[in-house]
C-alpha cells in the first residue's frame, strides 16, 4: 500500500466518522522543510555558533587559508 492509498482509506475513515479529512501526501512538505531549517538555525545560535553562512565559511577556510586568516586579524 501507497501513500495514496493509505490517504484514500484515512478519506473514508473521517467521512465515516464526521472528522476533517486528513490533508494530502506531500502536501506540506517544503513547509515541513523550512521548520526543519529554521529550528536548526535557532540551535546554532543557542550554542553560540553562526545561524547560516557555515558551508561557504568552511569552504572558504579550506580553499583560501590566506584570506580567511587575514579576515580574522582585523
Amino acid at each position: 500500500m501507497n501513500a495514496m492509498h493509505q490517504h484514500m482509506i484515512d478519506n473514508y475513515r473521517a467521512a465515516q466518522r464526521g472528522e476533517q479529512a486528513p490533508p494530502q501526501p506531500g502536501l506540506n512538505d517544503w513547509q515541513v522543510i523550512r521548520e526543519v531549517r529554521d529550528y536548526r538555525r535557532f540551535q546554532a545560535v543557542l550554542a553560540g555558533h553562526r545561524s547560516h553562512g557555515r558551508i561557504r565559511a568552511a569552504l572558504t577556510r579550506l580553499l583560501h587559508p590566506r584570506a580567511a586568516n587575514s579576515a580574522n586579524c582585523g
